[in-house]
């Protein structure tokens, strides 16, 4: 009986780790290819020098805020006509794949207070 609440236990954790991972694991080099072929224009290759000082630095942000920035213009709840265009064909793993992308570029961001 000891056994198999163990088992059941592990199981549920087991399911509960995957369910919280959330999409499929990144694929960096896919990421970095959809950066080059949409988002390098404005935010830089490496998402931390932008091509104008009003395009936010994206590299070393953490990748669940950019998941969520992406989904939100896609879908239409933040608004930005450029953003907005530009995340509308990006599938859910695309969105991973640039969020961790970019999450995972050095940063020159600073806290300042």
């Amino acid at each position: 009986m000891m056994i198999t609440r163990t088992l059941v236990s592990l199981a549920v954790l087991s399911l509960g780790a995957t369910v919280c991972t959330g999409a499929a694991a990144a694929d960096l080099e896919a990421g970095k290819k959809k950066v080059q072929e949409i988002c390098a224009a404005c935010h830089g290759a490496d998402g931390a020098t932008p091509t104008a000082p009003d395009y936010p630095k994206l590299a070393g942000q953490y990748p669940d805020y950019l998941a969520k920035a992406l989904r939100d213009y896609k879908a239409g709840r933040r608004k930005n006509p450029i953003m907005g265009a530009m995340a509308t064909p990006l599938t859910d793993q695309d969105i991973e794949n640039v969020a961790q992308y970019f999450s995972r570029q050095p940063s020159n961001l600073a806290t300042r207070y």
